[in-house]
C-alpha cells in the first residue's frame, strides 16, 4: 500500500491496520524519517510520483517474501522534527522485512519523484545515498 499525503501518520496504527487479524507475520519491520535542523518543502507529480512509488513496492514483493508493506511519504511544508516518511515491512521471518525495508528505503532516498527545497535550496541526493542503492541492482541482487 502506497500514500502520498500532506497530513501526518500515526505509526502504531499504521502497523496495527497492517497487522490487524494477521497470524502468517511473524517479523514486522519499521522505519520512519523525520526533518532534521530546517524546514523543508516536499513536491512531487501525483500520478507519476503514486505509480512510481507503486512499482517499487511490486518490486520488493517479488524480491522477498512479504505479507504486506506500506509507504507512507509526506509532500508540502514540513517543520523540524515532523515525520516525514514511513516504510513498513511484514513477512513471516525478519530477514525479508530487513532487506524490504532498506531496499525501499535506499529507492525513495535517490529515485522517488519527490523534489526537496531547504530553503531556496534544491536539495539532491548524497553520493552516500547513491552507493547504498547500488547493492540493489537487478545485476548484483
Amino acid at each position: 500500500m502506497i500514500r502520498v499525503q500532506t497530513q501526518d501518520f500515526d505509526i502504531g496504527a499504521e502497523i496495527a491496520a497492517l497487522t490487524s487479524g494477521r497470524t502468517d507475520i511473524g517479523a514486522v519491520v519499521t522505519f520512519t524519517g523525520l526533518v532534521r535542523d530546517v524546514t523543508l518543502e516536499l513536491e512531487h507529480y501525483p500520478a507519476m510520483t503514486e505509480r512510481e512509488l507503486e512499482r517499487i513496492e511490486a518490486e520488493a514483493h517479488e524480491r522477498w517474501m512479504l505479507q504486506a508493506s506500506l509507504v507512507i511519504h509526506r509532500v508540502g511544508k514540513l517543520s523540524p522534527g515532523d515525520n516525514i516518511v514511513l516504510v513498513v515491512t511484514a513477512s513471516a521471518h525478519r530477514g525479508d522485512a530487513f532487506q524490504a525495508a532498506e531496499f525501499l528505503m535506499d529507492y525513495l532516498k535517490t529515485r522517488a519523484p519527490f523534489w526537496k527545497r531547504e530553503g531556496e535550496k534544491w536539495v539532491e541526493a548524497r553520493e552516500s545515498d547513491d552507493e547504498a542503492a547500488k547493492r540493489w541492482s537487478k545485476k548484483s541482487g
